[in-house]
């Protein structure tokens, strides 16, 4: 029997679960310096998290998404793009944008129910955050033929979710990408549930991975709890697509260990083994101990970097409750470039309501 064609999906890990290293550092982390800096980026993502879900539990904060577990994919995907890259969100990766300039006081707003929190500082030319699943992908495949056209050294990073990666918006990206090799990252952050779906239950596919092969782009699994191995999945992929060599598809393995939102309850579906188990394997106790090994980090250090992170998430907390509310005239004012007619009397009645006709 002749075969047409064969396919193998490396899996990237060079950080393990114990904090020890398999392998030397890759060229995305020429020295242990860049991870410490990393490491404390990850302990202000995590407790701008907690704080967030406090917020939301008091009533100060609308349903957010938590990205607890997944502060070394988020970060990693955002730490080596260039400003003028585009990335294009769902709507939990803040490392990534914090990378990318945007304020956690915009991240705030947004989930306060103010779309003016989509207005990002740092590169205002990101796509706003995407709740209708894996839309984002083709957004960003448009952006990446702009760049083909113009003949830009500029990428396109899209993040979704395994769940997404079962959409048809997902595999049209991977098409248009394969088909005219564009400088395309489609990053695939399988956290093992689309809210109450588990993984097996998605696809048949042994990897996510994989589904990049049928558009012909390169395709890698990658350990998402291991930094080391985010940075240098990234790098290969960025490096290809600048090099006009194609897109990406990058399966990272890691786990919510939150909710899906502060309006889910994931005890309803998930086994107590299985989260404890993730805990034992999550990003911030792999690269602590591995920091922790080299002298390079220690309690006092951590508890110091946690006070000073407080601090600034209070400022950032603090902006955002102390922004002043929208008037009820910019829910018609800013929808439409020339408001309907029928909406004029809408306007006019809630003007009426608050005393201001």
């Amino acid at each position: 029997m002749t075969t047409a064609a064969s396919f193998e999906i490396e899996y990237l890990q060079f950080l393990k679960p114990d904090g020890t290293l398999n392998a030397p550092l890759p060229p995305a982390v020429p020295d242990n310096d860049l991870l410490v800096a990393i490491f404390r980026k990850m302990l202000f993502l995590r407790t701008f998290d907690t704080k967030a879900i406090a917020l939301q539990r008091t009533g100060k904060l609308g349903t957010y998404a938590a990205c607890l577990g997944h502060e070394a994919t988020h970060i990693g995907i955002g730490a080596l793009m260039r400003p003028e890259d585009v990335f294009a969100p769902s709507y939990r990766e803040y490392g990534a944008q914090f990378e990318r300039g945007v304020q956690p006081r915009s991240v705030l707003l947004y989930w306060g129910g103010d779309e003016r929190g989509n207005a990002f500082e740092g590169a205002q030319h990101d796509y706003p955050w995407c709740v209708p699943i894996s839309t984002q992908c083709l957004m960003a495949s448009g952006a990446a033929l702009a760049f083909k056209h113009r003949n830009e050294s500029r990428v396109a990073v899209a993040v979704c979710g395994d769940g997404g990666s079962s959409k048809t918006d997902f595999y049209a990206a991977v098409n248009s990408a394969g088909a005219f090799k564009l400088p395309l990252v489609l990053c695939v952050v399988n956290n093992g549930w689309a809210i109450s779906v588990p993984r097996k239950a998605q696809t048949g596919a042994e990897t996510l991975a994989q589904k990049g092969l049928a558009g012909g782009l390169h395709c890698l699994q990658v350990d998402g709890n291991d930094i080391i191995a985010v940075l240098e999945a990234m790098r290969r992929a960025l490096d290809l697509a600048r090099r006009g060599e194609g897109g990406s598809v990058i399966e990272f393995m890691t786990y919510r260990l939150h909710d899906h939102t502060t309006a889910d309850d994931a005890r309803r579906y998930r086994d107590d083994a299985e989260v404890k188990a993730a805990w034992e394997k999550e990003p911030f106790l792999r690269l602590r101990a591995y920091l922790t090994g080299l002298g390079l980090w220690d309690e006092a250090q951590e508890k110091a970097w946690i006070e000073t992170c407080s601090k600034r998430v209070d400022e950032e907390i603090n902006a955002y409750l102390n922004t002043p509310v929208q008037p009820v005239e910019a829910m018609f004012d800013y929808l439409y470039a020339e408001l309907p007619e029928d909406l004029h009397g809408q306007r006019a009645e809630a003007l009426a309501r608050e005393g201001r006709a």
